[in-house]
């Protein structure tokens, strides 16, 4: 395994045989410094059961001013440079989108669809030469069930229709390429991504190095993003929210929130705050329930059953426990 720390300005590179760990935490700083909390997460991703249950992956931590530790777990890739599907982290992308377009002022609709409320429950899926048009009224998926208006129900409808509807977004025209383009002129076009489908809450591809810079961009505050973060948002669970809520991919032994485009790490008993977005093929990208710090866990895992919430929640696990052990220098066995 290859694992890296910035120190200051400079990067410093430490490449370490698998199965060795990182140095020692210095006993007598009277701080936690960066090559501490480095340790502790490369620690935690390379040896902790959950995390070695999801190899290879790439993970990734830093802040606003770019990644301060990271590294591959498990072979040679993926990398910080592959591209991948990310499937429902296109969520916190199309949310981020929005977020730009409305000069972060979201109208009651937008936070209606964007937290998975507005009755569009009966979504399937793009076909690779729809528009986003297209897609919104091929077969089921522009179905309207009026008694699930106003409960939480996650699926691709929601923002599908809001992409769609001329009242709203108006993109119903864009195919893959033009929907691209329209995402990347308010998110910053230095950030690659591409739409294997023309699905705003599932389409996109890219790597960790371009996700990573999207989060970066919502630290610094240079997104809007950044204050809508865990704002209006909305109970998930249908067996502790029967009133509120009908369908959520989390493991019903867990309760979280959703916000606008995006997890609330709420479980009292696991969660710890962060916002996030995993993807139903293993990409995990988040932000600490703090603003300091981001996160991605990158895989491609087409695997189906299994562990409850399939490989999405299986990369979340393993992430948050990565996440933990950065933010406190300890690491997690």
């Amino acid at each position: 395994m290859r694992f890296w720390i910035r120190r200051g300005a400079g990067t410093a590179m430490l490449a370490l045989l698998a199965g060795c760990g990182g140095g020692d935490a210095d006993s007598g700083a009277p701080t936690l410094d960066d090559a501490q909390r480095a340790s502790a997460a490369q620690a935690t991703a390379q040896a902790n059961a959950t995390c070695t249950a999801v190899r290879p992956f790439y993970w990734e931590i830093g802040r606003s001013g770019g990644r301060l530790a990271g590294g591959t777990v498990g072979g040679a890739t993926p990398t910080r440079e592959t591209v991948m599907p990310i499937a429902s982290a296109s969520k916190m992308l199309y949310a981020g989108y929005v977020a730009e377009r409305r000069a972060g002022a979201l109208s009651a609709d937008d936070i209606r669809f964007l937290s998975f409320r507005s009755g569009y429950t009966s979504f399937d899926s793009c076909a690779q030469l729809d528009t986003v048009g297209s897609c919104a009224a091929s077969g089921s998926n522009g179905d309207y069930t009026a008694a699930h208006d106003g409960k939480f129900f996650y699926g691709g409808g929601h923002m599908q229709q809001h992409a769609a509807q001329p009242s709203l977004m108006g993109l119903a025209a864009l195919d893959n390429a033009a929907l691209a383009a329209e995402l990347r002129s308010r998110l910053g076009s230095a950030i690659a991504l591409d739409y294997s489908q023309p699905q705003p809450a599932g389409g996109v591809r890219m790597s960790a190095a371009d996700y990573a810079l999207f989060l970066q961009r919502v630290l610094a505050g240079s997104l809007r993003l950044r204050e809508l973060l865990g704002t209006s948002a909305v109970h998930t669970n249908p067996l502790l929210y029967p009133a509120e809520a009908l369908s959520t991919p989390v493991p019903l032994g867990e309760s979280w929130s959703y916000s606008i485009g995006h997890w609330v790490e709420t479980d009292p008993l696991v969660g710890d705050g962060a916002f996030s977005s995993a993807g139903a093929f293993g990409f995990y990208p988040w932000i600490d329930a703090g603003r300091t710090s981001y996160g991605v866990l990158a895989r491609v895992s087409l695997a189906t059953g299994g562990s409850a919430g399939g490989p999405g929640m299986q990369s979340a696990a393993c992430g948050r426990l990565i996440r933990k052990a950065w933010l406190s220098g300890q690491s997690i066995p």
